[in-house]
């Protein structure tokens, strides 16, 4: 039986998993919903798929078995809501929304019907992220740095606050959910941020361009991570180090660097990222489709609701200049 897919958004992300399932054996992109009939039959078209301007439209013309989510932050929550209610399985991009309250409300609903979803958080899937998430199981990690350093997307709603929740919210996100995959939850965020340039350059910035955020783990290890947007473009990188007495695990979107005095048997060598994660990602979500095996899925509804809880307390933090106290010891179900 071919599996019929149906995607919301008409952006980069969007094209890069109807790519992926349209290479996949028994997978059809069936559908696709934009912000306008337009965008969404230009994009239907190249997919040999129908293009719908309205969400319920294409949810009661078609028949999915799932439902891929890529849009921008602040337009989560009734798309959830509505594929919950209907029980259709769904594949979310990050972040959750540009806060916690959507999350929450969705959260809530995702438990109770126990329908299958699967979030965006790709590094989890690079084979040098697997690699370094069990070597760190086995040491003891002292401290981590992390960074994502770039340009300011060009795109309107990133530039707001209330579009994009910020770039700690939307992009540096990745880091977070890798630290926290390889080294174990945050107890606690202390956070300052700042406008220095980018609100002075462009018209309608409300997101700060600079920010240094300070995580304590509950394994007693410690987090800084800092970002900016201020960078002219092709400048800047994103990577996260962990310290430990092995040495120092250093891991970029490109590759894993292994310490030389590692007991690991690549120690000193480098491990490229791998197969492409994306695919990973999406292999894992429709594997699970058809055989109900959730266990492939690295990052469900659930596990990406404690990354945005430390991504949205870094806000919190940056706004009233105080530690905000996070509870990891209650762990969301999956």
């Amino acid at each position: 039986m071919t599996l019929q897919i149906g995607i919301i958004g008409t952006g980069w992300f969007s094209k890069v998993h109807a790519d992926i399932l349209a290479r996949m054996e028994g997978v059809r992109v069936a559908s696709v919903c934009g912000t306008s009939l337009e965008k969404a039959e230009a994009m239907a078209f190249v997919y040999d798929a129908v293009g719908y301007g309205e969400l319920e439209h294409m949810l009661d013309g078609e028949k999915l078995d799932a439902v891929y989510i890529c849009v921008p932050p602040m337009s989560h929550g009734s798309i959830e809501s509505e594929l919950i209610r209907r029980g259709i399985p769904f594949l979310v991009e990050k972040p959750l929304s540009t806060g916690m309250d959507v999350p929450r409300q969705v959260l809530d609903q995702v438990q109770k019907s126990g329908l299958l979803t699967s979030v965006g958080y790709h590094f989890r899937y690079q084979e040098a992220a697997q690699v370094l998430q069990q070597a760190m199981e086995e040491q003891t990690v002292g401290m981590a740095l992390g960074r994502w350093m770039g340009g300011m997307p060009g795109v309107a709603w990133w530039r707001r606050q209330d579009g994009s929740g910020g770039q700690f919210v939307e992009q540096t996100t990745h880091i977070v959910d890798l630290l926290r995959y390889c080294a174990g939850e945050v107890t606690e965020v202390y956070a300052v941020a700042a406008q220095r340039s980018m609100h002075e350059k462009h018209e309608h910035v409300t997101v700060a361009d600079v920010a240094n955020v300070t995580l304590k783990l509950e394994s007693g290890a410690i987090a800084s991570i800092a970002n900016t947007c201020l960078l002219p473009d092709g400048e800047g990188g994103a990577g996260l180090q962990f310290y430990t007495d092995a040495g120092v695990w250093d891991w970029t979107p490109e590759r894993l660097l292994l310490p030389s005095a590692a007991t690991h048997a690549m120690a000193g060598l480098e491990i490229p990222a791998g197969h492409n994660p994306y695919e990973r990602e999406n292999e894992a979500f429709i594997h699970a489709l058809r055989t109900g095996d959730r266990s492939r899925i690295l990052s469900d509804y659930a596990d990406a609701c404690r990354t945005q809880e430390i991504t949205t307390a870094a806000l919190a933090s940056a706004d009233s200049g105080l530690p905000v106290q996070l509870q990891p010891s209650k762990h969301l179900s999956h």
